[in-house]
């Protein structure tokens, strides 16, 4: 049998994302989705996902069967409300990691708003301090912080990264000046394969941890 490439691996991907987008999950309530309609309004700085990028999300945790996810970069919640309707659907956990003290105040009031207080912890601080305190692997990683320090968070979780696990990072089209020495990695890196998708014009990188 051929020997099967990183190339070759990496072909696969579009047609899990194929599979996934067919996989048919509950729908939110008309709560939640007037609650993800006021996050956005009050999103001035536009800091939260599209609405596109927030269904594939959720799509991707529970096509994923995710268990143990981890985000890194709240903002106000909108993005941890998709993950958490993914996960609801799955019997995982969340915990999402906001820098700013109003901001993570604010999404862990939406969390609550949104019915997914026992799915998803919203922890304020600096990620880098406090991913280290959680205990266990993640098989689910979503990345929207600091566009340059991509690399340096990639780095950190890989390595807890489980196998089959899935590490998605946001801006990866229209901010990709921010961050070449992430793409680079995420690109060339032989335990990954890794595809660049856009819900939306913004581009996400969704990369899947090869045992």
């Amino acid at each position: 049998m051929a020997a099967v490439t990183h190339a070759t691996r990496k072909l696969a991907l579009p047609l899990f994302l194929a599979c996934a987008a067919a996989i048919a999950v509950r729908a939110q309530t008309p709560d939640q989705l007037n609650l993800l309609a006021q996050i956005k309004t009050i999103d001035r700085d536009q800091l939260s996902v599209s609405e596109e990028d927030g269904r594939f999300l959720r799509v991707m945790v529970a096509s994923n069967g995710s268990k143990h996810a981890l985000e890194i970069g709240a903002a106000y919640g909108y993005s941890t409300i998709w993950i958490g309707l993914g996960l609801r659907e799955t019997g995982g956990h969340l915990t999402s990691i906001e820098y700013d003290p109003a901001r993570a105040k604010a999404a862990a009031e939406n969390i609550r708003k949104a019915g997914l207080a026992d799915v998803v912890t919203v922890v304020h601080g600096d990620a880098f301090a406090e991913i280290p305190k959680i205990a266990g692997d993640f098989d689910f990683v979503f990345l929207d912080a600091w566009k340059r320090d991509y690399k340096r968070f990639f780095d950190l979780v890989f390595p807890r990264l489980r196998p089959q696990g899935l590490f998605l990072a946001h801006n990866v089209v229209n901010k990709q000046n921010e961050m070449r020495d992430f793409l680079d990695a995420i690109r060339s890196h032989p335990k990954l394969f890794t595809s660049i998708v856009t819900p939306s014009g913004e581009g996400m990188s969704v990369s899947v941890k090869i045992p």
